[in-house]
């Protein structure tokens, strides 16, 4: 038998043991002494935790009904620190205090019986009190009688659950901190797909392994539009992933509630619950808790369960530990991209204006050549001049940054009037941005193709519903008004299965990781912005490649 669960919480062991005076209220005064102390003593069989009187050298003296009931294993382990207590008063009171002050205070340890665990009081006894209540000191031989403390009263209670839960908040806590520790040298050498599934890999692990989550979603929400994009998700069906959600808290299902309102939202049973919108096929209950950055609400994360009633407050509280974690990753991982684009455009602007005087002397150069060298020479010092304005286009295509197609002037100039790769293509381009769509659809025009521009999310899902099927290739921006790149992907899947779909991105930011997502279900591949003609074209090439074979 173990100790039961506590009416109420044990004393405190940083508490002062004071003596104890007879109980003075009026009505325990007119109990007669025999029966107060069969009261105090049913008060004590009846408490939740085991409480009794240990004496020098681990002797029970006395023990409640709860104690006798413990397993010899934990009486033994509750004598064994009972004795070191007595040990350690009175080392501290008569070895530090000399004997004088108050008694020393209670001292706690936590004891292993065989699973389970238990905390243990142990509180000295004042043998001034006990004589005044005509309690005899303890027997105790010369090494036992060198300390004022003869006997301590020692109260044990089961903390098992307790103690597994802090254990697993640690865990949770050591997993978090691993997964927001994003190693900038080692993450700048994988490619940007690369560092994001890296990090998807990993939450869906600890959300597996240490959360026990099989089927959930991080969904993160777009500030401008307040829609809730989905970014991970393992275990539940397509269609649930591809319902239109807003951060509102009525008429967007739970995951719109709990964005809007920062609230978590334990729902028991999906069946009784009007807020519940399609998930897991068999969904009995779910948990969503809101993705918590530095007191913004920057998404949910939704956990369900096959299950009715599977979550409770325990869970919940586990849930917005690791959420804040995983908000913190994909927040690191955003800013890494973005620093990245920051660097390299001030990187490539400095370049720039480094070489301007350079590229100034060599044409000052070159026009005082070309005044005393003969006629002949005049060749080579145009070709000195068509270098220099080359140089000139590349460093203004580079400080353009990413809405730039790197070689598009000499590709107008220099390309083959067809190409039998790209002859009779169908492609539709969207793109956000008009330089980009007008530079791909002239390349792609010049070798054949037949080419169709969206200049967004929403015109490139109806051109693709229109007419998808009949298309060779999507390229789509990852990053547009009103859909993500993955929602273009996922529409280009749904007007022909198989559709070979490219997207593009500015140095690899992929706010809604789009690239990860996609990848995983046949993408044909990603282009980085700003990327040049040449490997634009072998990207398309071998989109389109099978589709010819």
């Amino acid at each position: 038998m173990q100790p039961g669960p506590r009416a109420r919480g044990p004393p405190s062991p940083g508490s002062s043991m004071e003596p104890v005076a007879p109980a003075q209220s009026t009505r325990n005064a007119e109990i007669p002494p025999s029966l107060a102390e069969a009261t105090g003593l049913l008060a004590l069989d009846t408490i939740g935790e085991g409480v009794g009187m240990v004496e020098a050298g681990g002797r029970l003296a006395w023990a409640n009904a709860t104690l006798r009931g413990c397993s010899p294993s934990l009486r033994e382990h509750v004598l064994r620190v009972s004795g070191q207590a007595i040990h350690i008063f009175n080392t501290q009171w008569g070895g530090v205090n000399g004997g004088s002050g108050g008694m020393p205070r209670g001292k706690k340890f936590t004891v292993q019986d065989g699973e389970r665990f238990f905390e243990v009081i142990c509180s000295p006894v004042d043998e001034s009190a006990a004589e005044r209540f005509g309690i005899d000191a303890p027997r105790a031989d010369a090494e036992e009688a060198a300390g004022p403390v003869r006997r301590v009263v020692s109260m044990v209670w089961d903390a098992t659950s307790g103690k597994r839960l802090q254990g697993r908040i640690d865990a949770i806590d050591a997993s978090g901190r691993e997964l927001a520790r994003i190693d900038n040298e080692a993450v700048s050498k994988l490619r940007p797909a690369e560092r994001l599934k890296l990090l998807q890999d990993k939450i869906i692990g600890y959300s597996k392994e240490l959360m026990q989550f099989d089927h959930f979603t991080i969904r993160l929400l777009d500030k401008r539009t307040r829609a809730l994009e989905v970014v991970i998700a393992e275990g539940l069906p397509r269609e649930a992933l591809e319902i239109d959600l807003y951060a509102r808290p009525e008429g967007n299902g739970i995951s719109g509630y709990v964005a809007a309102t920062g609230r978590s939202y334990i729902c028991h049973d999906v069946e009784k619950d009007p807020r519940y919108v399609l998930g897991l096929t068999h969904s009995k209950s779910s948990l969503t808790v809101p993705l918590n950055l530095f007191g913004e609400i920057v998404g949910v994360y939704n956990i369900e369960s096959e299950t009715a009633g599977s979550f409770d407050d325990e869970d919940r509280q586990f849930a917005e530990i690791f959420a804040r974690y995983v908000a913190l990753a994909l927040n690191i991982l955003d800013l890494l991209v973005v620093e990245r684009h920051s660097t390299s455009t001030t990187l490539t602007r400095g370049v720039a204006s480094e070489l301007q005087q350079p590229l100034d002397a060599i044409l000052a150069e070159a026009e005082a050549l070309r005044a005393e060298t003969v006629a002949d020479g005049g060749h080579c010092l145009a070709r000195i001049d068509e270098h220099v304005a080359k140089v000139r286009r590349v460093l203004h295509d580079l400080e353009s940054g990413p809405n730039r197609v790197l070689g598009e002037a000499d590709d107008a100039r220099d390309a083959s009037p067809q190409d039998d790769r790209f002859t009779g293509k169908r492609v539709l381009v969207a793109d956000d941005e008009p330089n980009i769509r007008r530079v791909v659809k002239e390349v792609l025009t010049r070798r054949g193709c037949e080419v169709q521009c969206a200049k967004d999310g929403y015109e490139a899902c109806m051109l693709l519903e229109q007419g998808g099927n009949e298309l060779d290739l999507v390229i789509s921006d990852i990053k547009m008004p009103y859909r993500n790149g993955y929602e273009i992907y996922a529409a280009a899947q749904r007007a022909r299965d198989g559709l070979p779909v490219l997207l593009m991105t500015g140095f690899g930011y992929d706010p809604h990781h789009s690239v990860v997502r996609a990848s995983q279900d046949g993408l044909a591949g990603v282009l980085f912005k700003p990327f040049k003609v040449d490997a634009f074209l072998e990207e398309v090439a071998g989109a389109v490649a099978p589709a010819s074979a």
